[in-house]
């Protein structure tokens, strides 16, 4: 027996041979258990193939998917105290904030940008319910009114996608404040015509949902999304009574006139791109029309 041979050049084989093995590869549906493969969740936009089931996606997911090209242009938005209370429960509020933004990459619940959605320019507002439940604070107040703002300057729609458990509770009553600054800003959209559209997500409650996400002049829904403003659980154990079937879920509402259309995930960007262009009365670009002007492009330069 050669113990080089046999023993030591296979361990040496073995560590530089050795590939690491990412982790996550698979992901489990909530709703249905099913394991999906991590590159279908991505190209399905987090929707369970087997049950249809909506699954969270990040912000930058959602505005990738959204703009054309997946190209948009961030918009900064004023800077907040990050601790203003001096907060603290288990941890300080200001370390769950750190902790929070190493996470998620981003720099609170709410991403403003700006980009082309079918060759339309249009400010988008998304909250990422992965950062502290999308929960409302001064840096979401801030968020809304800096992309109202970007939406007058540029005279765009504003589009905004809500997921949120309401309001921050480690900010109080400035969280709460949010609610009449954000329906302030809103009002300004108003003013200067420009339509308000709001997709709600799941969930999207409190707070929330009792300013901005219910003040759309139209409101799309993604399937069975919670929509409340306090939750079943709560509504049960106060009247002591057992709740409809689907109750406070999407459908629910759409059937009860709260809002005006479901749609699912990947059906969304062209629902908005027929909706605003509808709204802003402008001539959508249909392939026959881009036809009929590349040919007179053509004749012209003959």
């Amino acid at each position: 027996m050669n113990w080089i041979s046999n023993y030591v050049r296979p361990k040496i084989n073995a560590i530089f041979s050795k590939k690491d093995t990412p982790e996550n590869l698979w992901t489990k549906c909530p709703a249905c258990g099913m394991m999906l493969f991590h590159r279908e969740v991505k190209d399905s936009l987090h929707v369970c193939n087997g049950c249809g089931h909506h699954m969270q996606i990040s912000s930058t997911e959602r505005l990738l998917s959204l703009f054309d090209g997946g190209i948009y242009s961030p918009i900064e938005t004023e800077d907040v105290l990050e601790d203003p209370l001096q907060f603290k429960d288990t941890k300080k509020y200001s370390e769950r904030i750190k902790e929070t933004r190493k996470i998620t990459g981003e720099k609170d619940a709410m991403v403003i940008s700006m980009g082309d959605i079918g060759k339309l320019k249009v400010t988008v507002a998304v909250q990422n319910f992965n950062f502290m439940g999308g929960s409302m604070g001064m840096a979401v107040g801030n968020s809304i009114i800096a992309g109202v703002n970007n939406s007058v300057k540029h005279k765009t729609p504003f589009v905004l996608f809500s997921a949120a458990g309401g309001a921050r509770m480690q900010e109080s009553i400035l969280s709460l404040m949010q609610m009449p600054r954000s329906i302030v800003a809103i009002q300004s959209l108003r003013e200067e015509k420009l339509p308000y559209v709001v997709v709600l997500t799941n969930p999207t409650t409190g707070g929330v949902t009792a300013s901005y996400a219910m003040l759309g002049d139209v409101t799309l829904a993604e399937p069975n999304a919670l929509i409340c403003f306090a939750g079943p659980r709560v509504i049960e154990q106060t009247i002591r009574e057992k709740l409809p079937e689907g109750f406070q879920k999407s459908e629910y509402l759409l059937e009860h006139g709260m809002i005006d259309q479901v749609i699912p995930r990947d059906k969304i960007k062209d629902e908005l791109i027929i909706l605003l262009h509808i709204l802003m009365k402008k001539p959508r670009a249909i392939r026959g029309n881009i036809k009929k002007t590349e040919e007179e492009k053509s004749s012209a330069l003959k």
